[in-house]
């Protein structure tokens, strides 16, 4: 039996006009210590963005959402962030913000496979 680590998780919801509040899920983030691990999984739901806001621009937010994957992902796509340890840029990426794409609260957990876990979250909370 593989042995289970905590992982932590917050979901990035989408708040197409910030000053009404309403908001989406469109993705999660995952970050586990004992496995090195950041990841980010996204979905954008085009029809519940244009039903909250008609004129969003939905290719601005699937360019935000894509930014988030690529700190996860480090390296090039990571930018500033590239030299940063997985904790960092998930610490900087759940940093609160008042933007289209917003980091929700972070929760905790057990798994063994935080890859699983990050599909897991994504079916569950998101699509």
């Amino acid at each position: 039996m593989n042995e289970r680590n905590v992982f932590e998780y917050a979901l990035l919801r989408v708040v197409p006009r910030v000053e009404r509040g309403e908001c989406f899920n469109a993705g999660v983030l995952v970050y586990c210590r004992a496995h090195s691990f950041v990841a980010a999984r996204t979905h954008l739901d085009e029809n519940k963005l244009l039903a909250l806001d008609p004129d969003a621009d939905v290719t601005g937010v699937r360019a935000a959402l894509r930014a988030v994957e690529g700190v996860c992902g480090g390296g090039k796509a990571a930018g500033q962030a590239a030299g940063d340890d997985a904790g960092r840029r998930f610490r900087w990426l759940i940093a609160p913000r008042s933007t289209v794409v917003q980091p929700g609260p972070v929760h905790t957990g057990l798994t063994a496979d935080p890859e699983a876990e990050t599909e897991r979250l994504l079916q569950l909370l998101v699509r």
